[in-house]
């Protein structure tokens, strides 16, 4: 489903591109800026950027994020699919020389998307559109979109690899898939610079003070439950795996991070073959394995509550990471028990 990526992009417009880059200097005195770099994911990516010596701006409209996240990175209060937003990056984009985009910031509810489908298009979507016309009419031309295994839907393969044909099963997954179709769109269309990584399951804090704030996904859940003194609720222990439960791929967020960081210099090079990248481990635990990791690390008996499965829950699915080894040379250096007891001592603390 890849689509031709910038270097084989129409050259009518890199005079304009290189003409911004002359007028804002070089490029070491130039800024990564960052949509949605007060969230949970973004602060993790900002404080690397930062520890690397990076200039870093933060774009957020702060309905989830947490300004205190960004650390001394200049903030800009803005939401993305507003009809002034156009003007406003352009304006953040000159007087701060920005030369690349990291673009997180999106709603990210699968079933909130389902309840609210026109919502997620108008600012999923339709903020993509208003970022990539800033950038195009800046002379911005390098862009890391955050994407998601969601774009895949229902897999019947227990590992997914990138060429897999994209179903989206909820609005959610179909913006993500629509945002890298823009990128590539944008691409062959002026040159634009841009990967997409395909996100698996992220969990774990690499600081106790950017740990996730959500409990939408099941790391956090089940220490909600543990907290509050519940079981945690098991969707299903009759699926085709060891112990009944479904697997997934837990990937943690300082290694999701970091292959932000590589994503960037990725798109320095003259040759670029991909432009979607998926981002996991390439190994599957099963909800009863987190469970149970949660109990071990916490030393506490966790009895968690069978209850019958969730309509088109895959019974496994875990990332084919052969691609973005090979290419970017990346791979995750953390394990569960790291995720978990990440999360634990954070809680501690």
């Amino acid at each position: 489903m890849l689509l031709p990526n910038s270097q084989n992009a129409k050259s009518n417009s890199k005079p304009c591109v290189e003409a911004c880059l002359i007028a804002f200097g070089s490029l070491k005195d130039m800024t990564v800026l960052l949509t949605g770099g007060a969230g949970y994911i973004g602060s993790h990516v900002v404080r690397l950027l930062q520890q690397r010596g990076e200039k870093v701006i933060v774009v957020d409209d702060l309905s989830e994020g947490i300004e205190a996240r960004v650390g001394n990175a200049k903030l800009v209060q803005l939401d993305l699919a507003a009809s002034n937003s156009v003007e406003k990056l352009k304006q953040v984009f000159t007087e701060q020389k920005v030369r690349a985009v990291i673009h997180l910031a999106a709603r990210k509810k699968v079933g909130e998307s389902v309840e609210r489908p026109d919502w997620y298009e108008e600012q999923n979507v339709g903020g993509m559109k208003n970022l990539l016309q800033a950038m195009r009419e800046s002379g911005v031309d390098r862009l890391v979109f955050s994407s998601s295994a969601a774009t895949y839907g229902v897999p019947d393969v227990a590992q997914v690899d990138e060429d897999f044909d994209c179903k989206p099963i909820n609005p959610y997954g179909q913006t993500k898939l629509d945002g890298e179709r823009l990128a590539q769109t944008a691409a062959n269309e002026w040159g634009l610079r841009e990967v997409s990584l395909r996100y698996f399951n992220v969990a774990g804090t690499g600081w106790p003070e950017l740990m996730d704030t959500q409990t939408a996904n099941l790391v956090p859940i089940v220490f909600q439950s543990l907290a509050q003194g519940v079981a945690p609720r098991v969707f299903g222990n009759d699926f085709p795996t060891p112990d009944g439960s479904c697997v997934r791929d837990y990937v943690h967020v300082l290694d999701l991070a970091e292959a932000h960081l590589v994503a960037i210099d990725y798109l320095e090079r003259d040759e670029r073959p991909f432009d979607v990248f998926n981002v996991g481990t390439g190994v599957g635990s099963s909800v009863l394995e987190v469970i149970q990791e949660v109990a071990s690390v916490s030393q506490t008996q966790i009895l968690p509550v069978i209850e019958p499965r969730r309509p088109g829950d895959p019974a496994a699915l875990a990332a084919d990471v052969s691609r973005i080894r090979n290419v970017l040379g990346w791979r995750a250096t953390h394990n569960l028990h790291d995720i978990i007891k990440s999360v634990w001592e954070a809680q501690a603390k």
